[in-house]
């Protein structure tokens, strides 16, 4: 691997060595299984094709200038991942399982796991499926956790630059009381038609307004959004928003640096009194954006004039991603070591 171009990595799946998974059987978790197959063999009426009984997370391992790997706030990953198997019922892995299951996974691929300075890092998939057989509509009774590992460079193929978005408002990424706060697979499947659009008409993803009255800004795209005028950090507050815990992350930086964070009903005209705004997530970050253009009206909301992110962007990013290298001091104690 030491003459492998880590700079040029797309974000994408990458085959590596090993996976790990788990199975819950007769109402408790087994071992933790070590698997170099890149296949799973499930039945045909498992509730996971069926019924949609499956949940997923995306975290990230980092490479820090004295060669040691780190986790960022993992236990949270392990928390949101309960929530969503308790969503749709499915078997809650416990905290310790996934936290093992995560370290084993990085350590048996540590050679995948890019050097400092070069941009990229290891992306970690934990994926709780129902392998249960059920024809009618009822939970599985059996369950498997599978994680596996890729490195990946930027999620946005423009890296820490601004990008263009489309507001959609002809669709609904997800109802109010539906599974919007939790991360299953059917959110994203709603989300593939306009998203797919918005890419053919030349923008880097979408903007989705609330499913209720399609006046309030609710998720961009993959990520969360959020917006800065004058001294305050503004994103969305809504029941069908995934919490993202990027985003949360940033909300404590954006308090250390004297910024008033403001987590609350955000209406689409709001957008021409922010100064920057932004998607942040795990996969990215932050991805600034330049541009928002409301597909139905016409209007055109423009940001980054000089073609640059903004400054309180900039500062958040940089800040974040120094903690997850190691580069700075972890004064929250965000991260954990992979020993």
């Amino acid at each position: 691997m030491q003459n492998f171009e880590w700079s040029k990595l797309p974000f994408g799946y990458f085959k590596t060595d090993y996976n790990v998974r788990c199975f819950y059987r007769n109402g408790q978790w087994g071992e933790i299984e070590i698997s170099s197959s890149e296949t799973i063999n499930i039945h045909m009426a498992a509730t996971c094709l069926h019924y949609g009984q499956e949940a997923f997370e995306g975290m990230k391992a980092y490479r820090g200038k004295d060669g040691r790997v780190r986790l960022f706030r993992s236990e949270e990953n392990a928390k949101r991942m309960q929530k969503s198997a308790e969503g749709i019922m499915m078997a809650k892995p416990p905290l310790d399982l996934f936290h093992k299951m995560v370290v084993k996974a990085v350590k048996l691929n540590d050679k995948y796991v890019p050097p400092h300075g070069t941009g990229a890092s290891l992306y970690i998939r934990p994926l709780l499926i129902g392998t249960g057989v059920q024809v009618g509509v009822n939970p599985a009774k059996e369950y498997m956790l599978v994680i596996f590992v890729a490195p990946v460079g930027p999620y946005f193929k423009e890296g820490f630059n601004p990008v263009s978005i489309q507001i959609a408002r002809d669709y609904d990424r997800a109802a109010p009381q539906g599974t919007g706060s939790i991360k299953v697979g059917g959110n994203y499947a709603g989300s593939l038609q306009p998203s797919e659009r918005a890419k053919a008409e030349g923008f880097a993803s979408v903007l989705f307004l609330d499913a209720k009255e399609n006046k309030y800004i609710d998720e961009a795209g993959p990520a969360n959004f959020f917006g800065i005028k004058g001294n305050k950090y503004i994103t969305p507050e809504s029941t069908s928003i995934l919490p993202s815990i990027t985003n949360k992350s940033i909300m404590q930086l954006a308090k250390d640096e004297g910024l008033e964070v403001e987590q609350r009903k955000v209406p689409v005209e709001e957008l021409e009194e922010f100064e920057e705004v932004g998607a942040c997530g795990t996969a990215a970050i932050i991805t600034p954006i330049k541009k928002i253009v409301d597909r139905k009206t016409g209007k055109a909301y423009e940001f980054c004039k000089d073609g640059k992110a903004g400054p309180i962007s900039t500062k958040l990013y940089k800040k974040l991603q120094a903690i997850q290298f190691g580069d700075e001091p972890d004064p929250h104690g965000w991260v954990s070591f992979v020993e």
